[in-house]
Protein backbone atom coordinates (compact mmCIF):
# COMPACT_ATOMS: atom_id res chain seq x y z
CA UNK A 1 0.00 0.00 0.00
CA UNK A 2 1.04 3.63 -0.81
CA UNK A 3 -0.30 7.31 -1.09
CA UNK A 4 -1.30 9.38 -3.48
CA UNK A 5 -0.15 12.84 -2.86
CA UNK A 6 -2.23 16.27 -3.52
CA UNK A 7 0.14 18.94 -1.83
CA UNK A 8 -2.05 22.04 -1.84
CA UNK A 9 0.75 25.17 -1.43
CA UNK A 10 0.63 28.57 0.45
CA UNK A 11 3.50 30.58 -0.01
CA UNK A 12 5.41 32.01 3.04
CA UNK A 13 2.70 34.95 4.10
CA UNK A 14 0.09 31.94 4.22
CA UNK A 15 -1.57 33.09 0.68
CA UNK A 16 -2.71 29.92 -1.79
CA UNK A 17 -0.76 29.25 -4.70
CA UNK A 18 -2.04 26.19 -5.97
CA UNK A 19 -1.97 22.43 -5.96
CA UNK A 20 1.32 20.54 -6.87
CA UNK A 21 0.86 17.38 -9.66
CA UNK A 22 0.06 14.74 -7.59
CA UNK A 23 3.24 11.83 -6.41
CA UNK A 24 3.27 8.46 -4.55
CA UNK A 25 4.99 8.33 -1.33
CA UNK A 26 6.07 4.68 0.19
CA UNK A 27 4.73 5.24 3.46
CA UNK A 28 0.53 4.95 3.38
CA UNK A 29 0.04 6.14 7.05
CA UNK A 30 -1.50 9.64 6.62
CA UNK A 31 0.21 11.35 9.35
CA UNK A 32 3.20 10.33 8.58
CA UNK A 33 5.13 13.37 6.62
CA UNK A 34 8.61 12.78 5.85
CA UNK A 35 8.08 10.91 2.50
CA UNK A 36 5.56 14.03 2.09
CA UNK A 37 8.45 16.21 2.32
CA UNK A 38 11.15 14.30 0.83
CA UNK A 39 8.94 13.64 -2.34
CA UNK A 40 7.91 17.84 -3.02
CA UNK A 41 12.01 18.62 -3.04
CA UNK A 42 13.27 15.65 -5.02
CA UNK A 43 10.72 16.17 -7.35
CA UNK A 44 10.06 19.93 -7.27
CA UNK A 45 12.38 21.54 -5.53
CA UNK A 46 10.79 22.97 -3.07
CA UNK A 47 11.04 23.18 0.95
CA UNK A 48 7.51 22.60 2.62
CA UNK A 49 6.18 21.99 6.12
CA UNK A 50 3.19 20.22 5.79
CA UNK A 51 0.35 21.82 8.20
CA UNK A 52 -2.81 19.46 8.49
CA UNK A 53 -4.87 17.19 6.20
CA UNK A 54 -7.50 18.40 3.95
CA UNK A 55 -9.33 15.46 2.25
CA UNK A 56 -9.27 11.79 1.44
CA UNK A 57 -10.73 9.38 -1.28
CA UNK A 58 -11.02 6.87 1.50
CA UNK A 59 -13.34 6.83 4.77
CA UNK A 60 -10.69 5.35 7.09
CA UNK A 61 -6.78 5.28 7.35
CA UNK A 62 -4.81 4.56 5.09
CA UNK A 63 -3.43 4.80 1.52
CA UNK A 64 -5.27 6.06 -1.47
CA UNK A 65 -5.47 9.76 -2.43
CA UNK A 66 -4.53 12.35 0.49
CA UNK A 67 -4.44 16.20 0.36
CA UNK A 68 -2.71 17.81 2.59
CA UNK A 69 -2.41 21.80 3.25
CA UNK A 70 1.29 22.83 3.27
CA UNK A 71 3.31 25.73 3.37
CA UNK A 72 6.30 26.86 1.79
CA UNK A 73 9.54 27.09 3.60
CA UNK A 74 11.46 30.44 4.62
CA UNK A 75 12.17 32.00 0.89
CA UNK A 76 11.06 28.89 -1.12
CA UNK A 77 9.68 29.52 -4.42
CA UNK A 78 7.93 27.71 -7.20
CA UNK A 79 10.50 26.91 -9.58
CA UNK A 80 9.45 28.32 -13.42
CA UNK A 81 8.09 25.42 -15.41
CA UNK A 82 6.13 23.39 -12.19
CA UNK A 83 2.44 23.40 -13.20
CA UNK A 84 0.34 24.31 -10.12
CA UNK A 85 -3.77 23.45 -9.99
CA UNK A 86 -6.48 25.81 -8.94
CA UNK A 87 -6.56 25.06 -5.07
CA UNK A 88 -10.00 25.81 -3.62
CA UNK A 89 -8.74 25.62 -0.02
CA UNK A 90 -11.54 26.61 2.51
CA UNK A 91 -8.58 29.30 4.53
CA UNK A 92 -11.18 30.79 6.90
CA UNK A 93 -10.24 30.54 10.91
CA UNK A 94 -10.99 27.08 12.84
CA UNK A 95 -11.44 27.24 16.21
CA UNK A 96 -10.18 23.74 16.55
CA UNK A 97 -7.00 23.71 14.18
CA UNK A 98 -3.85 22.88 16.00
CA UNK A 99 -1.65 25.30 16.49
CA UNK A 100 1.12 23.93 14.02
CA UNK A 101 -1.70 23.21 11.35
CA UNK A 102 -1.75 27.49 10.61
CA UNK A 103 0.57 29.01 8.18
CA UNK A 104 3.94 30.26 10.30
CA UNK A 105 2.91 27.55 13.41
CA UNK A 106 5.65 25.08 12.45
CA UNK A 107 8.13 27.78 12.08
CA UNK A 108 7.24 29.14 15.19
CA UNK A 109 7.67 25.95 17.12
CA UNK A 110 11.31 25.49 15.44
CA UNK A 111 12.48 28.49 16.47
CA UNK A 112 11.20 28.34 20.03
CA UNK A 113 13.65 24.66 20.11
CA UNK A 114 16.56 26.24 18.54
CA UNK A 115 16.15 28.96 21.32
CA UNK A 116 15.97 26.09 23.59
CA UNK A 117 19.09 24.38 21.75
CA UNK A 118 20.98 27.53 21.84
CA UNK A 119 20.36 28.36 25.58
CA UNK A 120 21.64 24.36 26.03
CA UNK A 121 24.67 25.14 24.03
CA UNK A 122 24.01 22.54 22.00
CA UNK A 123 24.38 24.27 18.30
CA UNK A 124 21.97 24.24 15.29
CA UNK A 125 20.26 21.23 14.11
CA UNK A 126 18.30 20.46 10.90
CA UNK A 127 14.90 19.89 11.24
CA UNK A 128 13.34 16.86 9.57
CA UNK A 129 9.10 16.77 9.81
CA UNK A 130 8.07 13.42 10.58
CA UNK A 131 4.65 13.66 11.27
CA UNK A 132 1.63 16.21 11.57
CA UNK A 133 -1.94 15.05 12.45
CA UNK A 134 -4.36 16.06 14.91
CA UNK A 135 -2.32 14.28 17.84
CA UNK A 136 0.86 15.71 17.27
CA UNK A 137 3.33 17.38 15.41
CA UNK A 138 6.94 15.83 15.33
CA UNK A 139 10.16 16.79 13.82
CA UNK A 140 13.82 15.01 14.36
CA UNK A 141 16.44 17.32 14.40
CA UNK A 142 19.61 16.50 13.16
CA UNK A 143 22.74 17.69 15.02
CA UNK A 144 25.97 19.25 13.94
CA UNK A 145 28.68 17.10 12.56
CA UNK A 146 29.12 13.67 12.06
CA UNK A 147 27.29 11.16 14.10
CA UNK A 148 24.51 7.72 14.61
CA UNK A 149 21.67 8.02 12.32
CA UNK A 150 18.15 8.62 13.91
CA UNK A 151 18.19 4.91 14.94
CA UNK A 152 22.00 4.77 16.27
CA UNK A 153 23.32 5.04 19.71
CA UNK A 154 22.72 8.45 22.00
CA UNK A 155 25.71 11.15 22.23
CA UNK A 156 27.64 13.98 19.94
CA UNK A 157 25.43 14.25 16.65
CA UNK A 158 22.48 12.03 17.31
CA UNK A 159 19.26 14.05 16.85
CA UNK A 160 16.72 15.56 19.17
CA UNK A 161 13.23 15.74 18.96
CA UNK A 162 10.41 18.57 18.68
CA UNK A 163 7.02 17.07 19.90
CA UNK A 164 4.05 19.17 19.98
CA UNK A 165 0.94 18.15 21.37
CA UNK A 166 -2.62 19.46 21.38
CA UNK A 167 -4.01 20.71 25.04
CA UNK A 168 -5.34 17.59 25.81
CA UNK A 169 -2.42 15.82 26.13
CA UNK A 170 -0.14 18.77 27.80
CA UNK A 171 0.05 16.75 30.60
CA UNK A 172 2.63 14.49 28.82
CA UNK A 173 5.43 16.73 29.79
CA UNK A 174 4.34 16.30 33.29
CA UNK A 175 4.32 12.82 33.10
CA UNK A 176 7.92 12.57 31.60
CA UNK A 177 9.61 15.06 34.17
CA UNK A 178 8.12 12.50 36.70
CA UNK A 179 9.12 9.49 34.97
CA UNK A 180 12.53 11.12 34.69
CA UNK A 181 13.01 11.02 38.54
CA UNK A 182 11.18 7.98 39.10
CA UNK A 183 12.61 5.64 36.63
CA UNK A 184 14.72 7.31 34.30
CA UNK A 185 16.19 4.29 32.56
CA UNK A 186 12.84 3.83 31.54
CA UNK A 187 10.85 6.97 30.04
CA UNK A 188 12.07 9.28 27.25
CA UNK A 189 14.51 12.43 28.90
CA UNK A 190 12.53 16.05 28.65
CA UNK A 191 14.67 18.64 27.72
CA UNK A 192 12.68 21.43 27.29
CA UNK A 193 8.82 22.32 27.31
CA UNK A 194 6.91 25.22 27.08
CA UNK A 195 4.44 23.99 29.49
CA UNK A 196 1.56 24.13 26.42
CA UNK A 197 2.31 21.12 24.02
CA UNK A 198 5.88 21.55 22.93
CA UNK A 199 8.64 19.18 24.00
CA UNK A 200 12.47 18.88 23.49
CA UNK A 201 12.93 15.02 24.03
CA UNK A 202 16.47 13.60 23.92
CA UNK A 203 17.07 10.52 21.25
CA UNK A 204 15.87 7.40 21.94
CA UNK A 205 18.16 4.79 20.18
CA UNK A 206 16.48 1.94 18.55
CA UNK A 207 13.28 0.32 17.02
CA UNK A 208 9.62 0.88 17.75
CA UNK A 209 8.22 -2.83 18.92
CA UNK A 210 5.68 -3.20 16.49
CA UNK A 211 5.59 -7.05 16.22
CA UNK A 212 7.43 -8.00 19.21
CA UNK A 213 6.94 -11.41 20.30
CA UNK A 214 5.41 -12.42 23.92
CA UNK A 215 8.43 -13.05 25.77
CA UNK A 216 9.46 -8.95 24.53
CA UNK A 217 5.68 -8.09 25.74
CA UNK A 218 6.71 -9.71 29.23
CA UNK A 219 9.35 -7.67 29.33
CA UNK A 220 7.31 -4.35 28.78
CA UNK A 221 5.16 -5.48 31.08
CA UNK A 222 7.43 -5.78 33.52
CA UNK A 223 9.06 -2.39 32.96
CA UNK A 224 5.47 -1.03 33.31
CA UNK A 225 4.87 -3.25 36.45
CA UNK A 226 7.76 -1.40 38.32
CA UNK A 227 6.70 2.15 36.74
CA UNK A 228 3.38 1.43 38.78
CA UNK A 229 4.63 0.41 41.68
CA UNK A 230 6.72 3.57 42.15
CA UNK A 231 3.77 5.67 41.09
CA UNK A 232 1.63 4.23 44.03
CA UNK A 233 2.56 6.55 46.50
CA UNK A 234 2.17 9.68 43.99
CA UNK A 235 -1.11 9.77 42.40
CA UNK A 236 -2.82 12.65 44.19
CA UNK A 237 0.56 14.49 42.86
CA UNK A 238 0.25 13.70 39.76
CA UNK A 239 -3.98 14.11 39.78
CA UNK A 240 -2.86 17.77 41.03
CA UNK A 241 -0.33 18.42 38.48
CA UNK A 242 -2.53 17.74 35.56
CA UNK A 243 -2.69 13.94 35.27
CA UNK A 244 -6.36 12.93 34.37
CA UNK A 245 -7.96 11.12 37.11
CA UNK A 246 -9.69 7.93 35.89
CA UNK A 247 -9.89 6.28 38.62
CA UNK A 248 -13.38 4.20 39.48
CA UNK A 249 -16.12 6.41 39.65
CA UNK A 250 -14.48 9.03 37.38
CA UNK A 251 -14.18 6.51 34.85
CA UNK A 252 -17.42 5.47 34.70
CA UNK A 253 -19.11 8.71 34.64
CA UNK A 254 -16.47 10.34 31.84
CA UNK A 255 -17.28 7.02 29.89
CA UNK A 256 -20.68 8.01 30.19
CA UNK A 257 -20.47 11.83 29.90
CA UNK A 258 -18.22 11.22 26.63
CA UNK A 259 -20.30 8.61 24.77
CA UNK A 260 -23.52 10.46 25.44
CA UNK A 261 -22.29 13.69 24.05
CA UNK A 262 -20.65 11.57 20.80
CA UNK A 263 -23.96 10.78 20.12
CA UNK A 264 -22.70 7.20 19.48
CA UNK A 265 -25.44 4.44 19.08
CA UNK A 266 -25.42 2.78 22.66
CA UNK A 267 -28.19 0.12 22.27
CA UNK A 268 -25.61 -2.90 22.42
CA UNK A 269 -23.99 -1.68 25.31
CA UNK A 270 -26.14 -0.09 27.53
CA UNK A 271 -26.48 -2.66 30.21
CA UNK A 272 -22.42 -2.62 30.78
CA UNK A 273 -22.62 1.18 30.64
CA UNK A 274 -25.27 1.44 33.33
CA UNK A 275 -23.55 -1.22 35.20
CA UNK A 276 -20.36 0.36 35.07
CA UNK A 277 -20.46 2.43 38.41
CA UNK A 278 -20.74 -0.97 40.01
CA UNK A 279 -18.31 -2.79 37.67
CA UNK A 280 -15.55 -0.56 39.02
CA UNK A 281 -16.51 -0.91 42.49
CA UNK A 282 -16.18 -4.55 41.82
CA UNK A 283 -12.93 -4.16 40.63
CA UNK A 284 -11.56 -1.86 43.03
CA UNK A 285 -12.76 -4.50 45.88
CA UNK A 286 -10.07 -6.99 44.00
CA UNK A 287 -7.57 -5.00 46.04
CA UNK A 288 -4.83 -3.10 43.45
CA UNK A 289 -3.89 0.02 43.93
CA UNK A 290 -4.66 2.76 41.54
CA UNK A 291 -1.45 3.74 39.68
CA UNK A 292 -0.08 5.65 36.50
CA UNK A 293 -1.56 4.41 33.37
CA UNK A 294 0.27 4.85 30.18
CA UNK A 295 -3.09 4.67 28.27
CA UNK A 296 -2.05 2.84 25.14
CA UNK A 297 0.60 0.50 25.89
CA UNK A 298 1.52 -1.35 22.65
CA UNK A 299 4.62 -2.70 21.39
CA UNK A 300 5.06 0.52 19.13
CA UNK A 301 5.19 2.68 22.02
CA UNK A 302 8.47 1.15 23.07
CA UNK A 303 11.94 1.86 21.91
CA UNK A 304 13.66 -1.31 22.23
CA UNK A 305 17.62 -1.48 21.98
CA UNK A 306 19.05 -4.65 22.82
CA UNK A 307 18.09 -5.45 26.26
CA UNK A 308 17.14 -1.82 27.03
CA UNK A 309 13.16 -0.55 26.54
CA UNK A 310 12.17 2.89 26.64
CA UNK A 311 8.36 3.25 27.01
CA UNK A 312 7.21 6.60 24.83
CA UNK A 313 3.96 8.28 23.64
CA UNK A 314 2.54 8.72 27.72
CA UNK A 315 0.02 11.43 26.37
CA UNK A 316 -3.14 9.18 26.64
CA UNK A 317 -1.25 8.04 30.37
CA UNK A 318 -3.98 8.51 33.45
CA UNK A 319 -4.49 7.34 37.15
CA UNK A 320 -6.34 4.68 37.08
CA UNK A 321 -6.31 0.94 37.08
CA UNK A 322 -3.61 -0.68 36.20
CA UNK A 323 -5.29 -3.82 34.37
CA UNK A 324 -5.94 -1.24 31.15
CA UNK A 325 -2.23 -1.57 30.19
CA UNK A 326 -2.14 -5.61 30.31
CA UNK A 327 -5.42 -5.43 28.40
CA UNK A 328 -3.87 -3.24 26.09
CA UNK A 329 -0.38 -5.39 25.38
CA UNK A 330 -2.10 -8.55 24.98
CA UNK A 331 -4.95 -7.52 22.49
CA UNK A 332 -3.56 -8.81 19.59
CA UNK A 333 -2.34 -11.91 20.80
CA UNK A 334 -3.89 -15.29 20.37
CA UNK A 335 -5.57 -16.42 23.81
CA UNK A 336 -2.59 -18.75 24.87
CA UNK A 337 -0.05 -16.20 24.77
CA UNK A 338 -1.93 -13.46 26.14
CA UNK A 339 -2.91 -16.14 28.79
CA UNK A 340 1.00 -16.71 30.05
CA UNK A 341 1.51 -13.22 29.36
CA UNK A 342 -1.64 -12.23 31.77
CA UNK A 343 -0.89 -15.26 34.66
CA UNK A 344 2.79 -13.44 35.00
CA UNK A 345 1.21 -9.89 35.41
CA UNK A 346 -1.22 -11.45 37.79
CA UNK A 347 1.96 -13.21 39.64
CA UNK A 348 3.71 -10.05 39.99
CA UNK A 349 0.65 -7.96 41.64
CA UNK A 350 -0.11 -10.79 44.01
CA UNK A 351 3.38 -10.35 45.34
CA UNK A 352 3.72 -6.88 45.23
CA UNK A 353 0.01 -6.81 47.04
CA UNK A 354 -1.05 -9.80 48.89
CA UNK A 355 -4.48 -11.06 49.17
CA UNK A 356 -5.44 -9.15 45.98
CA UNK A 357 -7.29 -10.99 43.24
CA UNK A 358 -5.52 -9.28 40.45
CA UNK A 359 -6.82 -12.10 37.51
CA UNK A 360 -10.53 -11.33 38.60
CA UNK A 361 -9.76 -7.26 38.18
CA UNK A 362 -8.59 -7.90 34.35
CA UNK A 363 -11.81 -9.94 33.53
CA UNK A 364 -14.46 -7.55 34.90
CA UNK A 365 -12.52 -4.95 33.20
CA UNK A 366 -12.31 -6.93 29.65
CA UNK A 367 -15.21 -5.47 28.38
CA UNK A 368 -14.73 -1.52 29.78
CA UNK A 369 -11.08 -1.47 27.80
CA UNK A 370 -12.53 -1.34 24.79
CA UNK A 371 -15.95 0.90 26.04
CA UNK A 372 -12.89 3.56 27.61
CA UNK A 373 -11.08 3.29 24.17
CA UNK A 374 -14.82 4.44 22.61
CA UNK A 375 -15.12 7.08 24.95
CA UNK A 376 -11.36 8.19 24.20
CA UNK A 377 -12.24 8.35 20.48
CA UNK A 378 -14.96 10.23 20.80
CA UNK A 379 -13.43 12.91 23.30
CA UNK A 380 -10.30 13.23 20.46
CA UNK A 381 -13.51 13.88 17.95
CA UNK A 382 -14.73 16.67 19.66
CA UNK A 383 -11.52 18.47 20.25
CA UNK A 384 -10.42 18.50 16.80
CA UNK A 385 -11.34 19.84 13.43
CA UNK A 386 -13.65 18.17 10.84
CA UNK A 387 -10.89 17.57 8.02
CA UNK A 388 -9.30 15.75 10.56
CA UNK A 389 -12.17 13.48 12.25
CA UNK A 390 -12.03 10.64 9.61
CA UNK A 391 -8.46 9.45 11.84
CA UNK A 392 -10.85 8.78 13.66
CA UNK A 393 -14.45 8.54 13.04
CA UNK A 394 -14.67 4.10 12.00
CA UNK A 395 -12.70 3.87 16.18
CA UNK A 396 -16.39 4.67 18.18
CA UNK A 397 -17.79 1.97 16.59
CA UNK A 398 -15.47 0.02 16.47
CA UNK A 399 -14.61 -0.39 19.71
CA UNK A 400 -18.37 -0.14 20.89
CA UNK A 401 -18.94 -3.46 18.83
CA UNK A 402 -15.69 -5.28 20.12
CA UNK A 403 -17.03 -3.55 23.99
CA UNK A 404 -20.35 -5.35 23.10
CA UNK A 405 -19.14 -8.82 21.98
CA UNK A 406 -16.53 -8.63 24.79
CA UNK A 407 -19.60 -8.75 27.66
Amino acid sequence: MTRTVLLHLLDGDGRPLGVLPRYDVPAPWWQEVADVVAGARTRYGIGVSVLRLLHTDRPAPHGGTVGYLAQLDGGAVVPPGVPLAPSEVDLSAEPLRAPWAVPGGPAASLRWAAAELHRAGRGAHLAVPQRAWNLSAIWRLDGPGPGPGPDGPAGAGAPVWLKQVPGFFAHEAVLLRWLGTAVPDLAPVLLATDGCGRMLLEHVPGEDGYGLDPPGRDAIAADQHRIQLASVAQVETLVASGVPDRRGAALARTVRDRLTAHGAELAPVRPLLDGLPDRMAEVARCGLPDVLVHGDLHPGNVRIAGNRRVIIDWGDGFVGHPGFDILRLTEALDPEPAGHLLRAWSGRWRSSVPGSDPARAVELLRPVAPLWMAAVCADFLSRIEPSERVFHAADVPAYLDRAARTV
